[in-house]
């Protein structure tokens, strides 16, 4: 499975929102990172499906969508209205996380769920076969600009053990004070998929994005 880079919008500065998207572009970036905060599961707010709608006709990246937002279901449609491709989905703030799935399936959408650092692995098991996409917390969700930490890196071997056993397709992602000092650790260790927010979007965005790139062959 090809790695890529997913860029975090949340630590893009949205003032100058269509040259930051630009820049990602320019590097060779095809997916685009949107996180989505309630101020319930997580403290902060961020923005939801009316600003992504925004922005779609304007790229074509690929929307990423992680649902930090405690028992979504009810914005999936909105979501997919928007243009989203992908909706992750908190393991700890879906009480039917069975039927969100089918629920994201439905509206022909490709579904994920995410992990809290303090959740184990194991309770991938029983939702595994349903899944496209596993992203594996390396900071705790609510807030950018935290370190990475090391004790997931297990964490995220375990899951992709776990992927390989089940035979299927599904992608491995991390999100979480990854940067360019320990991006090759989180390949290493299986990730399909790594999302950095503040060690791309600053100074430089297209530079740091086209360095990352390179790590990932591209």
């Amino acid at each position: 499975m090809e790695c890529q880079l997913v860029p975090s919008l949340l630590s893009a500065d949205f003032y100058r929102l269509e040259e930051e998207l630009a820049a990602v572009e320019r590097a060779g970036v095809t997916h685009l990172h949107l996180d989505v905060m309630d101020g319930q599961f997580v403290q902060n707010i961020s923005y939801g499906p009316g600003v992504i709608a925004k922005l779609r006709p304007h790229t074509d990246l690929f929307f990423d969508t992680h649902l930090m937002v405690r028992e979504p279901s009810y914005l999936f449609p909105a979501f997919q209205k928007a243009g989203c491709q992908l909706l992750t989905v908190h393991w700890e703030a879906v009480t039917h996380l069975h039927r969100a799935i089918q629920e994201i399936h439905a509206l022909g959408m490709k579904a994920g769920v995410a992990l809290n650092p303090a959740t184990p692995a194991s309770v991938l098991e029983s939702i595994l076969p349903d899944l496209d996409l596993v992203l594996v917390m390396s900071v705790n969700p609510g807030f950018g600009g935290q370190s990475f930490i090391t004790t997931m890196l297990p964490k995220i071997r375990l899951v992709k053990a776990m992927i390989e056993a089940s035979g299927r397709p599904i992608i491995l992602e991390a999100d979480g004070g990854i940067n360019l000092d320990n991006v090759d650790e989180v390949l290493e260790a299986g990730c399909d998929w790594v999302v950095a927010g503040s060690a791309v979007f600053g100074k430089d965005t297209e530079k740091a994005a086209r360095a990352f790139q390179e790590h990932l062959g591209k």
